[in-house]
């Protein structure tokens, strides 16, 4: 019997050390890759909404950085702007580096400084290839894609087609298969912008969402006097608002 009992010790040792050392072995769950672009009209003809917008961006950018509210952190940032002095011309994007570790309102005043809002040209099919670029050089093309424009939605190009509606000229194919998921999201449009881009611009994977302006402006009164990390009202507007889950829609 003192036999028995010793092998029946021993094993239920050498399971608790077998459990002890899986323990100790297991690593943390890594958070999955992301990626957050966002994309700031800096025409003429969005002038009038372009400091809402910038304040709004800053944060929008701030709560991603940190996940308040929940948030979800991306991994990777880029910032850029929608326009142009001329057809075509390329525009840098910021990465996540130049935003870490600052303040909401350095965030707002760096946004100002690099895109001010003096550019004559709206494209967005340019900015849409830049954007499929930048993924494809950086290596961002497995990472969940969410595009977050700043933007009134209407495409100002020279030489567009005449006779046909500029928004149903709007090309999102540089982004169809980018990654398994790409979410594009027009804030401050008009409602009859917003229903047009519904409408009008062909996609098949992309997931696009619409947020318009009139409902843009609600943002500011979620707003109390404490510091960013008791926005609770803002953040829960933001996720509601602008955050919304998306469904696939295979519309064409």
């Amino acid at each position: 019997m003192n036999a028995v009992r010793r092998k029946r010790r021993l094993g239920v040792l050498a399971a608790l050390a077998m459990a002890g050392c899986a323990v100790q072995g297991a690593q943390p769950e890594k958070a999955a890759n992301s990626t957050l672009i966002v994309g700031i009209d800096v025409s003429g003809s969005f002038k009038s909404q372009y400091d809402d917008a910038v304040d709004f961006a800053s944060y929008y950018i701030y709560e991603h950085l940190h996940g308040e509210g929940g948030a979800h952190v991306p991994t990777a940032l880029f910032v850029g702007s929608i326009g142009g002095e001329r057809p075509g011309e390329p525009k840098a994007f910021h990465p996540i580096n130049d935003f870490s570790n600052r303040t909401r309102e350095e965030i707002a005043s760096d946004l100002r400084t690099w895109f001010p809002p003096r550019d004559a040209i709206t494209d967005f099919n340019v900015f849409f290839r830049q954007v499929s670029t930048l993924a494809k050089e950086r290596g961002l093309i497995l990472a969940p894609l969410n595009l977050v424009m700043l933007s009134d939605g209407i495409p100002d190009v020279p030489g567009s087609a005449r006779g046909r509606n500029p928004i149903a000229q709007i090309d999102l194919a540089p982004l169809e298969y980018l990654s398994r998921s790409v979410t594009v999201r027009l804030l401050y449009a008009s409602p009859a912008v917003g229903d047009e881009w519904k409408r009008l611009v062909k996609r098949k994977r992309v997931r696009l969402w619409t947020q318009e302006a009139p409902v843009m402006v609600g943002w500011r009164r979620q707003l109390n006097d404490g510091p960013e990390a008791q926005q609770d009202s803002l953040w829960k507007w933001v996720a509601d608002n602008v955050d919304f889950r998306v469904r696939a829609a295979n519309l064409f």
